[in-house]
């Protein structure tokens, strides 16, 4: 088993861009999840769609999408990249606890997309919060994580079940 380094820290333990310029394009795919734990009551107000800042789904989509695109402005080694797709979907969560957010990002580049759809699982998450603060304060954002990854010269992963 090789030894796994830090790629951002240089040899004098200084925070550093990877550079990538030597890397091949390669399609790259990237799927996050993540979920807002709410009451039943805070759950109702979110599917009817109708609140005082909008329709609460349909905006967090859209804010996990800007959120993708402006990562490499919110995370500092983070290379820009041009996005191919970048798809967010909030649903209810199957056990009926609150909303799941699931953000599925795609480019063809020298590096991959997995803090793209972190971010924009992240942003989705904090929109909710915000559009539904007012019926509830005590939500909780969790279990935000990668749930799979493809291209690149480490290949495809996914997390296991």
């Amino acid at each position: 088993m090789s030894k796994k380094v830090l790629t951002h820290i240089d040899a004098d333990g200084r925070a550093r861009m990877v550079d990538v310029s030597e890397k091949s394009d390669t399609v790259r795919v990237a799927v996050a999840e993540g979920r807002v734990v709410m009451s039943a009551q805070t759950l109702a107000a979110a599917l009817l769609g109708g609140g005082k800042k909008g329709d609460v789904m349909a905006v967090a989509e859209i804010a996990g999408v800007m959120a993708a695109k402006r990562t490499a402005e919110l995370i500092p080694m983070c290379h820009p990249l041009a996005l191919s797709s970048a798809k967010v979907s909030v649903r209810p969560s199957p056990d009926g606890t609150g909303l799941s957010v699931t953000a599925r990002v795609k480019t063809t580049g020298p590096t991959g997309v997995e803090m793209e759809a972190l971010t924009a699982v992240s942003v989705a998450c904090l929109t909710l919060y915000d559009m539904l603060k007012a019926i509830e304060k005590g939500m909780t954002i969790e279990g935000v994580q990668l749930v799979t990854k493809s291209g690149g010269a480490s290949g495809d992963w996914a997390r296991e079940a």
